[in-house]
C-alpha cells in the first residue's frame, strides 16, 4: 500500500471513529439517533438525531492534533449550504412538523508517544 493510501485509510477510520464518539455524547445528551452518514444528491449528513421537538443535522470534523484547518473551520459556507439543503430535504421526506438545528462536533485526537490515545470533544449548537 502506498504512503498516501495509508494515509487515507488512517483518515477514515479516524473520521469513523470521530463520528462512533459524536453519537455515543449525543445519546448520553439524550439524542435519539435517527441515521447515520444519510447521503442525498446534495451530500451528506454524519449524524441525524432527534430530541423532542428539533432535528438536529450534525456534521462531525475529526482532526489529528496540531492539524492547521481546525474541524469548525472547516465547515465553510459552501459546506454549510450543502449540509443544509441535504437537512431540508431530509425533514420534507420525512413528514414530521420538527424544528430543524445545525451542529458541528469537533473531535481532535492527541497520539503519545507510548500509542495510546486521547479524544476531545467540542460541541457548537446551531452552528449555522
Amino acid at each position: 500500500m502506498s504512503e498516501t493510501a495509508d494515509k487515507r485509510a488512517y483518515a477514515a477510520a479516524l473520521g469513523r471513529e470521530g463520528e462512533q464518539r459524536v453519537a455515543e455524547y449525543l445519546k448520553q445528551q439524550g439524542y435519539i439517533i435517527v441515521k447515520r452518514n444519510y447521503r442525498d444528491r446534495f451530500g451528506e449528513v454524519d449524524i441525524i438525531a432527534e430530541t423532542r421537538d428539533t432535528l438536529v443535522f450534525v456534521e462531525v470534523k475529526t482532526r489529528a492534533a496540531g492539524a492547521l484547518v481546525s474541524g469548525f473551520e472547516a465547515v465553510d459556507t459552501h459546506k454549510q449550504r450543502r449540509l443544509y439543503k441535504t437537512g431540508m430535504l431530509f425533514l420534507e421526506r420525512l413528514h414530521r412538523d420538527l424544528q430543524p438545528r445545525f451542529d458541528v462536533a469537533e473531535v481532535t485526537v492527541e497520539t503519545n508517544r507510548d500509542g495510546s490515545s486521547r479524544w476531545k470533544l467540542q460541541y457548537l449548537k446551531n452552528a449555522f
